[in-house]
């Protein structure tokens, strides 16, 4: 069973990656949304944060855990590996360096995320270990993930601040772009229109779902949970367009 957190519901295009390559492996899904976003938080904040939640994926019988949060992979990853030895913890950073130093040509890859996640500098320093000719140009766009959680990924707003937000990358003539955050998939239409063809835009769900596929033995028979710190209305429509089916989610207390 796999244990899959992040901030809110950009986990589940993690989430929905992973099913299609492992459909038959049970899921347990949290998102914490009633503290969201941690692309603002502290080092310490985001770790007991997400240890909160590791205890409760623990508790839920996962000895798998994803975590499908950038910010939370930047601060956390690490050290919760060092708490939780018994544990196999995968981190979609890690993923994601490794997809865009396979994708890019021109040696030059973008990378966007929240604050937390570009300023600890972690994605700079993960593709330098796998390439260190690659360079990386990075930006935070806090904003996306208001955008998202509030449902405004088709307001002409949003296409705007994204152009902003953009504008240095694409003076860079980078060739590849990574999401680096999981709520920016839901923006991938508009990001890859101000980019242009030339540039390929990527997440790092796929990525991680086949590093889990070659890890993990398909179990039939028990059914997929979501649990939430706070449920609303926006969040169970967001969990039905990317899962593209209805969920039972159920809000729980840490």
């Amino acid at each position: 069973m796999i244990g899959i957190f992040d901030s809110g519901v950009g986990g589940l295009t993690v989430v929905k990656e992973i099913k299609l390559l492992l459909p038959e492996v049970p899921i347990v899904y949290f998102g914490d949304t009633a503290r969201l976003p941690y692309g603002n938080k502290s080092r310490e904040t985001v770790r007991s944060y997400s240890s909160e939640i590791v205890d409760f994926l623990k508790k839920k019988g996962c000895k798998t855990i994803v975590i499908a949060c950038n910010s939370a992979s930047a601060l956390a990853a690490d050290w919760l590996r060092e708490k939780y030895p018994e544990l196999k913890i995968y981190d979609v950073v890690s993923s994601g360096a490794e997809a865009v130093a396979e994708v890019t040509r021109n040696k030059k890859v973008g990378v966007i995320g929240t604050a937390a996640t570009i300023n600890s500098s972690v994605y700079k320093k993960k593709i330098a270990d796998i390439d260190p000719k690659i360079e990386v140009f990075t930006k935070a766009c806090p904003l996306f993930v208001h955008l998202v959680e509030e449902n405004w990924i088709r307001r002409p707003e949003t296409k705007k601040i994204a152009r902003t937000y953009l504008r240095e990358l694409k003076l860079k003539k980078i060739d590849t772009l990574l999401l680096g955050c999981t709520h920016y998939p839901l923006l991938e239409k508009i990001i890859s229109g101000i980019m242009g063809r030339r540039t390929r835009v990527i997440a790092s769900g796929k990525k991680l779902s086949q590093e889990l596929k070659k890890n993990i033995p398909g179990k039939k028979g028990i059914e997929d949970e979501y649990f939430v710190s706070d449920l609303t209305e926006h969040f169970e429509k967001l969990a039905r367009k990317i899962l593209g089916k209805n969920v039972k989610i159920e809000k729980v207390v840490l």
